[in-house]
């Protein structure tokens, strides 16, 4: 018998949701945010303290590189197992999440957390596959992520995705129906990051979002029903993750594989309250000046001051410049600036970090041997053509919203 989500991508799934504990101390934000600013992180501790968390079950990305990686991971694991063991988690059997998220200025972001097939994802460059990367995958990052998730018992994700709904048939209907789904969660979000609601939707409710995934997709062959928003990279590793899996199981046993679902959050393009905002580059352990100046030879043409062309702002030690481009074949300002960074640290040493805000870029800039440099802001409209016509665009292109605003982790799934 066929059902509803037969044909997607996105389904319905065994959903764990945390209880018997304060949900303002178990939820926290994407572990890829606020990497240089380990304060953020110090103040979180010190909030949770021993209280259960999801702080206890994921790894900042911050911690990557630490001394102690390798017995953090191992510490992270059993905790999963402790939690799953202690009855830490109510599970919600074939379900689907509909999430209402206050961000800090506001306005409300509306979401649908299910589950999505790996097979159907691709993060390679010519990919025709329902589920496509936004930005470029950045392959040294997926081993450690890989060694976070390969043992791990459950799931917390941060991934969202994106669907191109200008009609607003999927999401939006389901704002006005709460009424008739089971409350599941409201409470406010740590560290001044807004609120978080959700509800489970009835089996009415989840049919009617199945057909109107499918309307969506259409039939062609090589459609495109989902980018990834955020968590391109730990998107990427659960695929990776799935198929080393499959290296060690009978093709005839893939289907039944936990490890072939990765929990997600579906929002939608066209949600007024989705902005993309500016990943800005902030650039440690250089000679600022020698820098700018190679990066302004490096493009013919370019020149520091201001013109006509693509404006590439920079600051270091309080000083502000800008380097113009002049526009070419490549107008995208991160790809740009990217394609430098990376050579010139490959060959100079240095690090670059990815900062949401440029009040947080510019504080950091005035730091030793430091500079920030600014990007403009994405149009989210020109992302799903962007992506069918040339693939995923250069890493840290853009950003769904500032770092508070990021997803927190709260619900959780079973991967083993």
């Amino acid at each position: 018998m066929k059902k509803p989500f037969d044909g997607l991508p996105f389904q319905s799934a065994d959903i764990l949701l945390p209880t018997g504990c304060d949900l303002q101390k178990w939820a926290v934000v994407a572990c890829d945010q606020y990497t240089s600013q380990p304060e953020y992180w110090e103040r979180v501790e010190r909030f949770v303290g021993g209280e259960p968390s999801a702080l206890h079950l994921v790894l900042p990305e911050s911690s990557l590189d630490g001394p102690d990686v390798e017995n953090d991971i191992t510490e992270i694991n059993e905790t999963m197992t402790r939690y799953l063991r202690a009855g830490r988690f109510r599970e919600l059997p074939d379900a689907l999440i509909y999430v209402e998220r206050t961000l800090s200025g506001g306005a409300v972001r509306r979401g649908l957390v299910g589950k999505v097939d790996l097979e159907a994802y691709d993060y390679e460059e010519e990919s025709r596959s329902p589920i496509r990367a936004t930005e470029g995958t950045v392959f040294s990052r997926i081993p450690p992520r890989v060694a976070v998730r390969k043992n791990a018992p459950i799931e917390l994700p941060h991934v969202m995705l994106l669907c191109d709904d200008p009609q607003q048939t999927v999401l939006e209907p389901l704002a006005k129906e709460t009424g008739a789904m089971e409350p599941l969660y409201d409470f406010e979000l740590m560290e001044n990051s807004g609120h978080l609601k959700g509800w489970l939707l009835n089996g009415e409710q989840k049919e009617r979002v199945a057909n109107a995934l499918h309307a969506l997709q259409g039939t062609a062959e090589d459609a495109m029903l989902f980018a990834v928003g955020d968590g391109n990279h730990s998107l990427a590793t659960a695929r990776e993750c799935f198929e080393r899996q499959k290296r060690i199981t009978p093709p005839e046993q893939w289907d039944s594989l936990p490890a072939r679902w990765a929990l997600v959050e579906v929002c939608n393009l066209h949600d007024p309250a989705l902005v993309f905002t500016p990943i800005h580059r902030v650039v440690f352990d250089v000679e600022p000046q020698l820098l700018i100046k190679a990066f302004a030879a490096s493009c013919p043409d370019a020149y520091i001051g201001e013109g006509a062309g693509i404006p590439l702002a920079f600051c270091h030690g309080g000083e502000r410049g800008t380097v113009i481009v002049p526009d070419g074949e490549r107008k995208i300002p991160a790809a740009i600036l990217q394609g430098f960074l990376d050579a010139y640290l490959l060959e100079n040493g240095g690090r670059v970090d990815y900062v949401h805000g440029e009040d947080t870029a510019e504080a950091l800039s005035h730091r030793l041997r430091t500079v920030a440099f600014f990007l403009p802001a994405l149009d989210k409209k020109t992302l799903f053509p962007a992506i069918k016509k040339s693939g995923p665009l250069p890493r840290k292109t853009f950003s769904v919203g500032r770092a508070e605003d990021k997803r927190f982790y709260l619900e959780a799934r079973r991967i083993r």
